[in-house]
């Protein structure tokens, strides 16, 4: 059957999806070709079914979050893109515990603690990632961490797709990495554990790292983020900026002026752009530091 009974598949079982939908609408670099079918399921046992029948018909399927990690090839992506944006449920468990579907924005989980009186997720306002995303990769700022707030997770199990919930304690979390990248579980939601706090005090910090981050990101120009994880004793950005690569570009690719650790989007930049300045920021620093810096922005899509 393949592609076509895929998409009967969807249309009976009532599945959003589109065909040949532009990657660059959905990735914060704003830059991607098409995907052949873009899929966006609005419940967990949608999106199982939407996986189990892909694997079924031999389509080949990539599960994206908030896209705000991610660069895509400028060929686009064969096969399924799945999407979890439309899975984005926020709701209260108990006093201190807020359940947050995996397509459910960090900064929109940041407001509902903050509306509720919880205090803890302060630092993760101003990331733009997904929760499911955000757990994936441990991500953090301002001396916080998903590993800090995280009391347990649901995901489907990467072969039969059954449901498996973790605690803390049996996710690995490091460094930007959890035990998600290593098993292929998809992350479904995420269970976290707060604290009783002030509104006000709660508004108050979350509006200081979202000042933080304007002042000193690159904000006004798309980008992945963090292009590079920082290197053990050192921190990409200095490495790059004593490098005098500031300013440096290829085609619409950049090394921010505001901030050496971003590659940005400065205007009309391909997918081959931000790879090529990737390559030359590795050489230079590896050249004149000896120290080798690896990204933390993940690529897909066809070669």
């Amino acid at each position: 059957m393949g592609r076509e009974g895929y998409i009967e598949l969807l249309k009976v079982n009532n599945i959003q999806f589109s065909e040949n939908e532009a990657m660059a609408s959905h990735t914060s670099f704003k830059i991607g070709g098409g995907a052949d079918l873009f899929v966006c399921p609005d419940s967990v046992d949608k999106l199982r079914f939407a996986l189990a029948a892909a694997k079924k018909q031999g389509l080949p399927c990539f599960v994206l979050g908030n896209g705000s990690n991610l660069l895509v090839s400028d060929k686009g992506i064969e096969g399924v893109v799945l999407s979890t944006s439309c899975l984005k449920g926020l709701s209260l468990v108990d006093e201190e515990t807020v359940f947050a579907e995996a397509g459910a924005t960090l900064a929109s989980l940041c407001v509902f603690a903050k509306d509720h009186g919880l205090t803890g997720l302060e630092f993760a306002y101003g990331i733009p990632g997904s929760v499911g995303g955000a757990l994936y990769m441990n991500a953090g700022a301002y001396g916080g961490d998903m590993a800090g707030v995280v009391a347990s997770a649901e995901s489907l199990s990467a072969e039969e797709l059954s449901p498996v919930k973790r605690d803390i304690g049996d996710m690995k979390l490091g460094y930007r990495k959890s035990i998600y990248e290593e098993n292929g579980e998809i992350i479904t939601g995420v269970y976290f554990r707060l604290k009783k706090g002030d509104k006000a005090e709660i508004a108050d910090a979350m509006n200081t790292f979202i000042s933080k981050r304007k002042a000193s990101q690159p904000l006004d120009f798309p980008s992945a983020g963090s292009t590079f994880k920082r290197p053990a004793g050192f921190y990409a950005a200095a490495l790059i900026d004593e490098c005098g690569l500031k300013g440096r570009a290829v085609g619409g690719a950049k090394v921010s002026e505001k901030h050496a650790g971003f590659v940005i989007n400065a205007g009309g930049a391909t997918c081959d752009d931000v790879l090529a300045l990737i390559e030359v920021i590795k050489a230079v620093v590896k050249e004149q530091k000896g120290v080798d810096l690896s990204t933390e922005v993940i690529f897909t899509g066809r070669k």
